[in-house]
Order: C-alpha cells, then structure tokens, then sequence
C-alpha cells in the first residue's frame, strides 16, 4: 500500500519552510491553499497518494504515473491530482517550469457548500487528469497562475476570498477543454466498485434540510445499492482509496457536519437526525470521538 503525503510532510520533503508559507494560520477560514513556481521543482517526485489536491501547468518533459499507467508528457500540459489516486512526475531534463498550487477540499468550498470536488469530472476517480494546451490556454492559465502568486504575497485582507476566485476560474477554464487520450485505458473490477461508490457517497451530499436525512450510513447499506457483497466492497473501496469504507462514510459525515455547524442555524438536534442520527447525544459522541471537540464547542469557537 502506498503512503500518503500529508501537507505538513510536502513542505519537508520540498523544505519549505513552513514559517514562510503559513502552514499553521496562512488561511483565513477553513483549509488550506499555496501557490509555487516549478522552477525550483524536483524532477522525480516520490509514487504516493497526497491528503491534499494539486493543479500543476507542467511546462517541460516528461512521465506521469497516475495510478497503474502513464502517458508521457511533451508539450505543456494541466494536471489535476487528487487525494484519492497515487501518482509521481519523472522529469527528462532539467528545463521544467510552470507552476502549481495545492489546496484542500475545505479550502474550495468554504462557506459555498458546493457539491464536493471529487464530483468534478477534473478530480473523480477514473476520469483523465491530464489535458495538454495550446498556446493560447498555456498563456490564459499562466496568467492566472501569476496573479496567484502576486495576490498570495499581497497584504490584501480579503486575498484568500480573491485566491479562491481564482481558483474556481482555473477549473472551469480547464472544463472547457479536452483531455488527453494518450492513456492506456485500465478499469479493473475494484476501481469500478470504488468508483461507484465514492459517486453514490457524495449523491447523498449536501444534506439541504433536516427532513431530507441520510439515507445510507453503513458500508452494508452502500453495498446492497451497488448490488455488489460487503466485503467485496470493503476490499475494493481500501485497495484503490486507501482507507476503508467505514473511514470514507465517517470522513464525508463529518465534512457535512462541520459544513452545517458553521454555515447553518439548524440547531444540533436538527443537524443530528439530518445525518441519520436516531438520538442527538449519538450524534454528539460520534462527532467528539472523531474530532476531539463537542458541535456544541465547535460553535462556540466560532463566536
């Protein structure tokens, strides 16, 4: 099984230091986002998964391993990487440029409560994240880029609000294009069952009211609507996600938890039997054995 390379660990591995990039308290709201040159970039970076998501213009050649295949990379090109799916980049000379950012899925929808990224056809599992571009994408997504890394360094208050913004319109000018077909194409049976259960997880999300509660908590649940057996889901979910299917449904509950407590007046009783909790006080356990805090603490904080 692969790693997984959390933030703090990519700043290490790249040393960066982490005073300089505000790992801590860079961002004002929830998650986290940074803006880089590849310039100074290491040709070979290490096959593993990332907690985080990564944009990168690749200007240089080069390998792509994304998963259990690889396309070469030998014109500029935008790629898109998710927490979900290993991958690593082997340069072929020295001359790489460009640029990247990363970010968190919190840092994306914070206060939108949007549909969670990885229904983005950019980031799903399956989907192609690479798509080469020509000359006038290459220099429409480097502007962007700069105006990134400019706004990053600005004393602006509300920068990170302008750093989303630009964001959201790296993506959807990315929807605008074709992606690479120079993939051999790989489906095995248990990156289809993932697939489709990552896409009938995030189906249940957003919860938009109390009445409208979650309908499927267990991975029993899940795996009679994918007419597939549990453990068959379980071994699946785990070889291709890399956690169980347990943490996946708990780690989505407690994303729309977090969502509600922050962005919604429901109170905890409502926010409770909307995520299918029969009682509020088993919501209240299960949120505190997963975050270490009380909902009722988490808005408190927020005060």
């Amino acid at each position: 099984m692969e790693s997984t390379e959390s933030l703090q660990q990519f700043y290490t591995r790249t040393q960066v230091p982490v005073s300089t990039t505000g790992l801590a308290n860079a961002n004002a709201g929830l998650g986290h986002f940074n803006v880089f040159s590849r310039d100074d970039c290491a040709l070979v970076t290490p096959y593993s998964r990332r907690d985080y998501y990564k944009i990168s213009l690749i200007i240089g050649k080069g390998k792509l391993h994304y998963a259990d295949k690889w396309i070469y990379v030998d014109r500029p090109a935008l790629l898109f990487s998710n927490p979900v799916i290993p991958y690593s980049w082997e340069g072929e000379d020295e001359d790489q440029t460009g640029w990247f950012c990363l970010f968190t899925d919190q840092f994306l929808q914070n206060g939108n409560r949007l549909g969670h990224i990885q229904d983005s056809q950019l980031f799903k599992i399956g989907g192609t994240p690479i798509f080469f571009v020509d000359e006038l994408q290459q220099q429409s997504v480097s502007e962007i880029f700069i105006k990134m890394m400019a706004e990053i360094q600005s004393d602006y208050m509300h920068k990170y609000d302008m750093l989303r913004a630009y964001l959201h319109l790296l993506i959807h000018e990315t929807m605008k294009m074709n992606p690479a077909e120079s993939f051999e194409p790989y489906q095995n049976a248990s990156q289809k069952v993932a697939s489709l259960f990552m896409e009938l997880l995030e189906r249940q999300f957003p919860i938009d009211s109390p009445e409208a509660f979650l309908k499927l908590k267990t991975p029993n649940d899940y795996a009679e609507s994918l007419s597939v057996h549990v453990n068959s889901l379980n071994r699946s979910v785990k070889e291709i996600t890399g956690k169980t299917t347990t943490q996946q449904i708990t780690s989505r509950i407690i994303q729309e938890a977090n969502a509600l407590l922050i962005h919604t007046d429901w109170n905890i009783s409502e926010i409770a039997y909307g995520l299918g909790f029969e009682e509020p006080a088993y919501f209240t356990n299960y949120f505190k054995k997963q975050t270490g805090s009380t909902p009722n603490a988490l808005r408190a904080n927020l005060v």
